[in-house]
């Protein structure tokens, strides 16, 4: 799964539509943290609840709105 759109962002939470780079399928709604942590190591684990597929191997993940260790 990558992040298509993020919706809507307070600090660091935000609400996104994620779609799986195999077979296109969106998922929408999706809560998520705006951290390295989250962007490099969660979302390409997510799989696809429709084919079951994790992010390819040439998945490159989103940088953050703020830089690390920022307080917002």
């Amino acid at each position: 799964m990558k992040i298509k759109e993020i919706k809507k962002q307070h600090r660091r939470d935000f609400i996104a539509d994620f779609e799986c780079d195999h077979c296109g399928h969106i998922v929408k709604d999706v809560q998520g943290y705006d951290d390295a942590f989250f962007h490099g190591s969660v979302v390409p684990e997510m799989r696809c609840p429709k084919c079951k597929e994790k992010a390819k191997d040439t998945y490159r993940p989103m940088k953050t709105k703020y830089p690390e260790g920022y307080q917002i």
